[in-house]
């Protein structure tokens, strides 16, 4: 598969995982009034969800299955999950910025970390 297409087709679904994890941030920070670094762990989660689903079946095609896929892509959620939670509580508590703001770096970051490691282990076919 042509590099450029994959990482486009990456770039894609983090978009759309993205726009599930703001929503679900939005609604639960600006809605419920739940703090910005749990609201943001809670889109996270989301986004997660809908980025295992979509990069399984249009970004990396992948023809394993789940029980090989999932507890590999899971490592990659934990790993990015705790770096987003530390650079947005950092960005919150530290340097005083919007939790959007903070979130909006955090999202880059954890965007390259995700597809390398996605892309050489968790969706590599074996």
């Amino acid at each position: 598969m042509n590099r450029n297409w994959q990482f486009a087709a990456f770039l894609s679904v983090g978009v759309v995982a993205t726009a599930a994890h703001y929503l679900v941030m939005g609604v639960l920070a600006s809605g419920l009034g739940v703090s910005g670094v749990v609201a943001a762990s809670g889109g996270y989660l989301a986004g997660a969800l809908v980025s295992y689903v979509c990069n399984y079946r249009v970004t990396f095609r992948s023809t394993q299955s789940h029980v090989e896929t999932l507890p590999r892509f899971l490592g990659v959620v934990l790993l990015g999950f705790a770096v987003n939670t530390q650079i947005v509580a950092a960005g919150i508590t530290w340097l005083h910025l919007h939790y959007l703001l903070a979130q909006g770096i955090a999202t880059v970051v954890v965007f390259l970390l995700n597809f390398t490691l996605s892309k050489v282990w968790a969706f590599k076919e074996r």
